[in-house]
């Protein structure tokens, strides 16, 4: 049995009502109505069921009614009264609602909320959503407010379809929004909804459906609960998914029976999240065996203690007690609306200590109304005026500007018809059977805590949380992968390197990293890349630019030397003036040493590779134009003297060092200017690094093409002068540079294709620097040996005999 509503309507001033006690054979309390007469009788022959919960509930709203009507603050000189109505079903209710919004007996329609005043201007309930749903349309026709302090359901909110509806008890939207709170407070995701066939528990399983959508939390089994369930095969089912949280958002009578199944049928250790119907149960947490079933976490407005209640409920009972037991028995059946068969045997402390969910509710529902209607009869401290006509929709739109305090609560409502701030309290059911407080919840937005849980406070049945998922989390850098129909159930594959895994974005992909950044596998965010190249700072760069100071300075040395000795067979010998020419290229492209450190520029790429490529191609064309000339010498003058005059008559050496130079010249301006090294950025061999270095293009092959010829040359030249005489013999010394000219590309050659580091740079500028520092000591150190240590070979006579003992040896064969 269930207490539905209230009606309110002006008293007159002058008039007060009279309340008497006697029999109302009605099956519970429904609307309770204020009229300007006497309270009438009304008998509806039903099943008598009586319910304690909505017993409570008119109490408090018999309470709020005297306290009303015994202040001189609000309502000063008018008096409230009430008649309950009966809303079991929908078909035994229609009676009554007519009754109300007639006039006279009958009913208009299509007349103005101006000029129609009905019976009622104002209903406070039913309790239940279905029915508010099913009666507010027609007490909107003529916008009779509906105050309702128990109907919960989202629905209602609709102000298109439910214009006068407004409630003092939150909607399910905030009831599901607390409940997914608590369950990612405690990081679980997969929970099962148990709900009703009712319109209350089917409107929260729909919003908890579409809120889940922004979560992480999945929902593996629903179920309705009805009189047919079959509630040992739905506990089997939940075992059978290893659903460790279920959320029961059902009516009380269903949620208990279900509860009771759960305890005959021997199922331990879940959690259960109770709805506001059943989690202030006084019976349940009673039940031998209630423990065994895990822990019970309960959701409910909260508690409102209201001073002077409890002396209220001992009185009323002591005079209910000392009254008529029927209506038959009061003096001329006077009217009477407080009296029922069962309530007799009702004790005030049964009362007293039954669910006061909705107590503040309706204690706040009934005070709305009392606040509009002081507002609407411009009441003051002397009185209230008596020659204002109060219609429905003009107390509908001073409920709606409802902002005062009561108890220390603000009542307001929102557009919506919603109050504005609801204060939630989550308890749980402790080993004493006591529902104790371990958290709350405020709807109020401007509170920087809305949401507490002392986690202390909750005695868990294994000692600790429950774990409540699908699948285990997966180890940090693992992706998830969904296995099967829900994302809560998956398997980790580990992300591989270069891809890290963002678990606020996207748990289930690897994410590649950027081209500038890198991961090793398993990882949760990429690092930057660090950039490398060779610094002049760096101690090997330090290192070899010394070294080529050191090199630039010992053939300057040479060439003073040379220069002192110029006249002298050695240095004729060595090439006389393409000596200089030799020493100078040689200086010059050492120089590119210098441009293969810092960070690369298109400038240094150029010069690095521009100058080594053209000087040191002009020193392979002197060397083998000298090889060419030893040979003549020795060989073709006596074979081929024609050919050896002709080159000595027309300089020969000298146009071809030319040729060459003018050759390679232009090849490297035109290569160079079409396709220039330039610098870049290798991404690919380090995965950690970025490597700054100077890439060449394939035409370097068409540069290449005329050293590698001139080498050939040189070797095959200063092979044919491999018998000549051993102390005027150049060829050899030329044959020793190009072994180590050979081998010391070979090893570059080599390092380039296992390494790929920024060193290689290193080594680059090594090879350049070994070719140069080659030519001057296979070259040139010999013969200044000669000159500074043995001048006893720097004569003309040493010379010229070392040259007829060969002419003649070659003669005599």
């Amino acid at each position: 049995t269930v207490i539905r509503g209230m009606v309110f309507f002006k008293q007159p001033p002058q008039t007060s009502a009279n309340f008497n006690y006697c029999q109302l054979k009605i099956n519970d309390w429904g609307m309770w109505q204020v009229t300007g007469a006497l309270i009438k009788h009304f008998k509806l022959h039903m099943p008598v069921s009586f319910t304690l919960s909505s017993y409570r509930m008119f109490q408090v709203m018999r309470f709020a009614v005297q306290e009303i009507n015994n202040s001189s603050l609000i309502l000063p000189n008018v008096s409230l009264g009430y008649e309950i109505f009966d809303h079991c079903s929908d078909k035994f209710n229609f009676q009554a609602i007519l009754n109300m919004i007639s006039r006279n007996g009958s009913i208009q329609v299509l007349r103005c909320v101006n000029e129609y005043l009905s019976k009622v201007i104002a209903v406070a309930g039913p309790f239940r959503s279905m029915e508010s749903m099913t009666v507010a349309p027609m007490f909107a026709m003529n916008l009779i407010p509906m105050v309702n302090y128990g109907s919960s359901s989202s629905v209602l909110s609709d102000k298109w379809k439910y214009p006068s509806f407004l409630r003092t008890t939150a909607s399910n939207k905030d009831l599901i929004h607390l409940i997914i709170l608590i369950i990612q407070h405690f990081n679980w995701n997969w929970v099962a909804f148990v709900s009703s066939g009712d319109e209350n528990s089917q409107n929260g399983l729909q919003l908890f459906k579409s809120k889940l959508k922004d979560t992480k939390i999945c929902l593996a089994y629903a179920k309705e609960l009805n009189e047919m369930s079959d509630h040992y095969e739905i506990l089997q089912q939940l075992e059978g998914l290893s659903i460790e949280v279920i959320i029961v958002f059902a009516g009380q009578s269903s949620a208990v029976a279900f509860i009771k199944s759960a305890i005959k049928h021997n199922i331990h250790s879940k959690v259960w999240i109770a709805g506001d119907s059943w989690s202030l149960n006084k019976n349940l947490p009673r039940l031998s065996g209630i423990k065994a079933i895990g822990t019970i976490i309960g959701i409910t407005e909260t508690v409102m203690p209201l001073p002077g209640f409890k002396d209220f409920v001992y009185l009323s009972q002591t005079q209910r007690n000392n009254r008529p037991s029927t209506c038959e028995q009061t003096p001329s059946r006077q009217t009477c609306n407080q009296a029922c068969d069962l309530c007799s045997d009702v004790s005030p402390q049964e009362i007293i200590g039954e669910n006061p969910s909705y107590s503040f509710a309706t204690y706040s529902a009934i005070y709305a109304m009392a606040h509009a209607l002081h507002n609407l009869l411009l009441c003051d401290i002397k009185g209230c005026s008596d020659n204002v006509t109060v219609y429905p929709f003009m107390l509908l739109r001073e409920l709606k500007r409802s902002n005062f305090t009561i108890l220390n609560r603000h009542i307001e409502f929102d557009s919506n018809g919603d109050p504005t701030s609801t204060s939630y309290a989550i308890v749980f059911w402790n080993q004493s059977g006591q529902a104790e407080k371990v958290g709350s919840y405020e709807t109020d937005p401007t509170l920087d805590v809305p949401f507490s849980i002392n986690n202390t406070q909750i005695h868990w049945y294994a000692d600790q949380v429950p774990v409540a998922r699908c699948s285990p989390e997966c180890s940090e850098g693992f992706a998830k992968k969904i296995d099967g129909l829900h994302q809560c159930c998956f398997q980790c594959n580990v992300c591989p390197g270069m891809t890290y895994v963002n678990y606020t974005d996207d748990p289930y992909s690897c994410i590649d990293c950027r081209k500038t950044e890198w991961s090793k596998p398993g990882s949760t965010f990429c690092t930057q890349r660090s950039v490398e190249y060779i610094l002049f700072t760096d101690p090997i760069a330090i290192t070899l630019m010394f070294s080529t100071g050191v090199l630039l300075a010992l053939t300057l040395a040479i060439v003073i030397l040379f220069a002192l000795n110029y006249d002298k067979p050695v240095v004729k010998s060595a090439g006389g003036p393409m000596c200089f020419l030799l020493l100078g290229c040689v200086s010059a492209s050492s120089i590119s040493v210098f441009f293969f450190f810092g960070k690369p520029t298109v400038t240094n790429c150029v010069l690095r590779y521009f100058l080594f490529l053209l000087f040191y191609t002009v020193c392979l064309g002197c060397f083998a134009v000298r090889s060419f000339q030893i040979v003549c010498i020795f060989k073709m003058a006596t074979k081929f003297p024609k050919i050896h005059s002709w080159w000595v008559k027309h300089n020969g050496q000298w146009w071809l060092i030319a040729i060459v130079f003018v050759l390679q010249l232009l090849l490297l301006t035109t290569v160079f200017t079409a396709s220039p090294p330039t610098p870049v950025s290798d991404m690919t061999s380090y995965r950690d690094q970025i490597i700054l270095k100077c890439a060449m293009r394939r035409t370097v092959i068409m540069f290449l093409l005329l050293t590698i010829v001139l080498a050939s040359l040189c070797f095959i030249f200063s092979y044919m002068g491999k018998d000549l005489p051993k102390n005027y013999n150049e060829s050899k010394a030329i044959t020793l540079y190009l072994l180590f000219l050979i081998l010391t590309w070979i090893t570059f050659c080599t390092a380039s294709i296992l390494y790929h580091g920024k060193y290689l740079q290193l080594f680059n500028a090594m090879s350049v620097l070994s070719s140069s520092y080659s030519i001057l000591f296979c070259y040139f150190l010999p013969k200044c040996y000669i000159i500074i240590f043995q001048p006893q070979k720097n004569t003309q006579q040493h010379f010229q005999g070392i040259i007829q003992r060969y002419t003649q040896n070659i003669s005599s064969k």
